[in-house]
């Protein structure tokens, strides 16, 4: 009686093993993924970007009789290399420079509460450098699009300067930050010709890091520091680029 159900054990698990096996080949998706981006190609591209604003008694809402000026300028070369199919390894250099100069601005709430700000004066400048690892993914036989995911690590620094006032009640202060990050940015693109991409890519997954260093006035001196984590899609973060595979 032992013998006949250690047979039948037996016979059980070998059928098992017979389905699973009949299973796994029904189910066999045999997907087929093209090479994108061959092994030992340069991607190489470079962003500008310039913006400026003038307001003269501008009122929108709760704020009335806004006068200043402000503008942005941003630079960031980009440099990567294929050292397998569809794997790319590389970084970028970043440079930016804001300025924001307010001339005089009213807040008002009601008849009764209203805040003026003049002679505010700002200007800031900052840099970073960036590791980053890409992986293409063809979209099925397709040579002209794909899909990528770009994991970056970016460390960066800049200085802040804040002007108050004029005459007797200026006042000031000066920043030194330092930025650490590490991200996910996944993204398409689709190749304009043989040499030339357009790219689209959206930051989802990120982690943060900043330390500031202020002194007001030449006396008064503080810190602080913050960290972040998010996990979501931030229309706001999508970036738009042209890159070359060399």
């Amino acid at each position: 009686m032992k013998t006949i159900k250690n047979i039948f054990i037996v016979l059980s698990l070998v059928l098992c093993s017979a389905f699973y096996a009949d299973a796994q080949e029904r189910f066999k998706r045999d997907l087929e993924q093209v090479p994108f981006i061959p092994k030992g190609q340069w991607i190489t591209g470079i962003s500008v970007s310039y913006s400026h604003n003038d307001q003269d008694n501008y009122q929108f809402l709760i704020i009335e009789d806004l006068s200043g000026d402000s503008y942005t300028f941003k630079v960031s070369p980009m440099l990567m290399y294929s050292f397998k199919d569809d794997m790319a390894i590389g970084g970028r250099f970043a440079y930016s420079r804001q300025m924001s100069k307010l001339d005089e601005g009213r807040v008002v709430i009601d008849s009764e509460t209203d805040y003026s700000v003049d002679n505010l004066y700002c200007l800031s400048h900052n840099y970073s450098v960036t590791a980053a690892f890409r992986n293409y993914i063809s979209m099925g036989s397709s040579k002209r699009f794909a899909f990528f995911a770009e994991t970056r690590l970016e460390l960066g620094g800049g200085e802040t300067k804040i002007c108050n006032g004029s005459g007797d009640d200026l006042s000031g202060t000066f920043e030194r930050n330092f930025n650490a990050h590490l991200g996910v940015a996944p993204g398409v693109m689709m190749f304009l010709n043989n040499y030339s991409a357009l790219e689209v890519n959206v930051g989802v997954l990120g982690f943060g890091y900043s330390h500031t260093k202020a002194t007001t006035d030449q006396i008064y001196r503080s810190e602080r520091n913050s960290s972040s984590a998010s996990l979501s899609l931030n229309l706001f973060s999508i970036s738009f680029g042209v890159s070359f595979y060399l």
